[in-house]
């Protein structure tokens, strides 16, 4: 496993290349608004502009610029208590969840190996993974995710297969919460039924569906789980 300096060498250079792609882009749509800007009043080329527009404002093909990261909006707090806020929006709250240990050991770990999905307690790998935003195809492995858990972690996951705006709106939440701090965000890879999920040390909020009361679920599940694990780790 890579030291955590390089992991955080590594997240560092991503976000600095998602940053130039969405700046690039921004100055790209600049430009084309002055282009619109300069011949909307000329009816002789208003089919030009319609092919400019959508070659450069929608032929990208790359599907990361589709959703800037962390650019999609997100409905304001309206409910702070974990339990109502669960229940606002369809999600299974469970505030203790039976404890399955905290050992250590140097293997790969498997959904088999926890009762719960995902897990929220429970032997783990002897490292673990640093706070962050990891893209799909790049989920730490399972027990290191355990670790952060033990170290008062919140791990918000998504299903494979969601949609880029509700990641990015999950990434603006991620963000908007302390800047993300001691919160990790990922794709699931165990196979849980939920499409949203966020688990802490014997604690898990599962939500069969996505849905603006998410949001609120997911906000009032961390201010009441971060920091609680037995290891406190800044």
């Amino acid at each position: 496993m890579s030291s955590r300096q390089e992991e955080k060498e590594r997240r560092k250079r991503e976000r600095q290349e998602r940053e130039a792609a969405e700046k690039a882009k921004a100055a790209r749509n600049k430009r084309m608004r002055m282009v619109l800007g300069g011949v909307l009043g000329l009816g002789a080329v208003a089919a030009l502009v319609i092919v400019l527009v959508v070659v450069v404002l929608g032929g990208d093909s790359d599907p990361s610029d589709e959703v800037p990261a962390s650019a999609a909006a997100i409905p304001a707090q309206k409910e702070s208590d974990p339990k109502k806020a669960a229940e606002l929006a369809g999600c299974t709250y469970e505030a203790k969840v039976p404890n399955e240990g905290a050992g250590h050991e140097e293997k790969e770990f498997k959904p088999t190996d926890y009762k719960q999905n995902p897990p929220t307690s429970g032997p783990h790998f002897p490292q673990w993974y640093e706070d962050g935003i990891y893209g799909p195809g790049d989920t730490p492995e399972l027990g290191k995710l355990v670790h952060t858990l033990e170290h008062g972690r919140i791990d918000i996951q998504y299903k494979p297969g969601t949609p880029a705006n509700t990641v990015a709106q999950l990434e603006t939440l991620y963000n908007e919460m302390d800047g993300g701090h001691h919160l990790l965000l990922f794709q699931n890879e165990t196979g849980m039924d939920a499409a949203v999920a966020a688990t802490a040390w014997d604690a898990s909020l599962k939500c069969k569906t996505m849905n603006p009361q998410v949001f609120d679920a997911i906000r009032a599940f961390r201010a009441e789980h971060i920091d609680k694990g037995p290891e406190i780790v800044p």
